[in-house]
């Protein structure tokens, strides 16, 4: 009996997190066979499979809409404002950790602020804002609150990080002559790879995916980002959900492929930003 109930407890977690994954992954595997069908076979079983596998979705995609623009303006937004974050963050980030300053504590809260206000609450002020500054519907429009909503997370990690790596590193590299700047870029960078790393693909993931900012602050198709983007594959009486399936695949397949290289470099970032010296 006590061999029995220790299979039991060995099982039972087992077979919940298996069905937990398998919630997880079947969405995805349905968005991908549900793209292969056509608008009369989805209608008529949503979660069938597919009766062939017809690709010609794909083909009319790349060859009957702005994907590739959209695309193309979403790796520019995130590349972009992802550099700024990652540049801006370090740098800020050393200061508040190694400088005693008037105003450090405020300027450290200020940041720390970012992290609390919810994102929605400034849709409305963001889009008056832009509106009266002449901001909307360029091809900078979404890299400006990207990188500033992303900031506060940036700083705060790299704070903690920094604080954990002992202060005479720094203080040998002085000695043997290292200016301020190389010290910065060449001995401290790369010791904070991991948390730069894990910052990096939290704030690229949030500007591939983010739609809410996008939708108020582009118009035109030409600067659209894909979240955007696909839901003009939705018209006023129907939707082509085979369609706008299709769109999604090719929309989250870059995402998830740099996701399956980085998954360790997350973990491990995640840890080391865990350590607080």
């Amino acid at each position: 009996m006590r061999d029995t109930g220790r299979k039991l407890l060995r099982v039972i977690p087992n077979a919940v997190l298996m069905l937990f994954s398998i919630t997880c992954i079947f969405p995805a595997i349905w968005l991908f066979y549900s793209s292969l069908k056509d608008k009369s076979e989805f209608y008529e079983s949503p979660l069938a499979l597919p009766k062939s596998l017809d690709f010609s979705h794909y083909i009319s995609i790349f060859t009957n809409s702005n994907i590739l623009t959209w695309m193309g303006n979403t790796v520019r937004n995130s590349v972009l404002s992802l550099f700024l974050i990652l540049l801006i963050g370090f740098v800020t980030g050393y200061f508040l950790s190694r400088y005693k300053f008037r105003g450090r504590k405020v300027i450290y809260n200020y940041f720390l602020l970012g992290m609390l206000v919810p994102v929605h609450a400034l849709i409305v002020p963001m889009y008056v804002l832009f509106t009266k500054a002449g901001l909307t519907d360029n091809w900078f429009t979404l890299v400006l609150p990207y990188t500033a909503l992303g900031l506060p997370i940036a700083v705060f990690l790299v704070e903690s990080y920094v604080k954990s790596i002992p202060s005479e590193v720094e203080e040998a590299a002085a000695i043997d002559g290292s200016s301020l700047h190389r010290t910065l870029f060449s001995i401290i960078l790369p010791i904070c790879k991991p948390i730069l790393v894990t910052v990096g693909i939290i704030q690229f993931f949030y500007a591939w995916n983010e739609f809410t900012f996008a939708l108020i602050l582009t118009d035109s198709e030409k600067w659209m980002p894909i979240p955007v983007g696909i839901t003009l594959f939705k018209g006023q009486f129907t939707t082509d959900y085979p369609k706008m399936m299709t769109a999604m695949i090719i929309a989250i397949f870059p995402a998830m492929v740099i996701y399956f290289i980085f998954s360790k470099q997350i973990i491990k970032g995640m840890v080391a930003g865990a350590v607080k010296g």
